[in-house]
């Protein structure tokens, strides 16, 4: 226990936390800011999906990683549009369309992959690039706090940027004021001359914006490659840490930090001698107790509800 103790009470055990983290933070803001304007994007772990493959063959094919990561955006944001089509145009059940875009880009990304490079699980043979690390010039030299906080991925420093700036629209912009009007009562909001679809729409693009940074995270910072199904339920996860944290930015946050220690939890166990079986199960472990908590706490606030009432 001791041994266990002094590896995890490292300063690179906590740098890990927060490079593990990023990509679920960045899908539980995306959950975060859709859910607010009443309109749930399930597709979160296809958006990503999508957004990693495209990053890395855009990346490859034009030798830069930033036209990759552009080109990942753009995918993301078309994804949640797609949904936003079907969802509000169409009227398709919202939840449904989510699933179908996910299995869709589950299979869609490893056609793709064999048609770009012949390859059929990883994008091995292409050359693609990575996003740089920064290092911060004052923090660095800073015992504890430079390690724990330079020479991250640059995305990692975006995510924890955008808790901020997805704060300050929600609470304290026009426009975030009239999402979370439209999630709260869309008749009403429709009655003093809101745009109820539009800005659902708007919300869903946002949405996917953030959930393709965490995509893109995935396969041009956490590795330099694509696989298979390689976010392997962090958008699912990212709709956990959401509910969880109340909807909020801050404790989206919180809630994903929470899953990314037990995410960097889990690789560290993979060094000693336990069974990958159980492993591998951790974070999804964690989640199932996630949605218990927020299930309680519900509970719980309905019960005072019903006392004042």
């Amino acid at each position: 226990m001791q041994t266990l103790l002094e590896s995890i009470l490292t300063a690179g055990f906590a740098y890990s936390i927060l490079r593990v983290t990023t990509p679920v933070l960045f899908a539980a803001l995306g959950a975060v800011v859709s859910d607010l304007a009443g309109v749930i994007n399930i597709a979160l772990e296809g958006i990503m999906l999508t957004a990693a493959f495209t990053g890395v063959v855009v990346s490859a094919l034009t030798q830069n990683a930033w036209l990759g990561l552009l080109a990942a955006i753009a995918s993301g944001i078309l994804m949640a549009l797609i949904l936003g089509y079907f969802s509000l145009k169409l009227k398709t059940d919202i939840i449904l369309a989510g699933i179908a875009l996910n299995l869709a880009a589950s299979g869609g990304t490893v056609f793709l992959l064999y048609v770009v490079a012949h390859d059929k699980g990883v994008s091995s043979s292409l050359a693609s690039k990575v996003l740089p690390q920064v290092k911060l010039p004052l923090l660095h030299h800073v015992p504890v706090l430079g390690p724990i906080f330079s020479d991250q991925h640059v995305l990692v420093y975006a995510s924890l940027l955008s808790v901020l700036l997805l704060w300050y629209f929600l609470y304290r912009t026009p426009l975030g004021l009239r999402v979370r009007a439209v999630g709260e009562n869309p008749h009403a909001a429709e009655s003093v001359g809101l745009d109820v679809r539009r800005i659902q729409f708007i919300a869903l693009g946002v949405s996917g914006l953030l959930a393709a940074l965490g995509g893109a995270h995935l396969s041009m910072g956490y590795v330099s490659w694509f696989a298979r199904d390689m976010t392997a339920g962090r958008g699912f996860i990212g709709l956990a840490a959401a509910a969880l944290g109340g909807r909020t930015p801050g404790g989206a946050f919180l809630a994903s930090l929470f899953f990314g220690f037990v995410e960097a939890f889990s690789n560290y166990l993979q060094s000693l001698r336990v069974p990958s079986e159980f492993v591998q199960m951790t974070p999804y472990l964690a989640t199932v107790l996630g949605l218990a908590i927020y299930a309680r706490q519900q509970m719980v606030r309905l019960a005072r509800l019903g006392r004042k009432g």
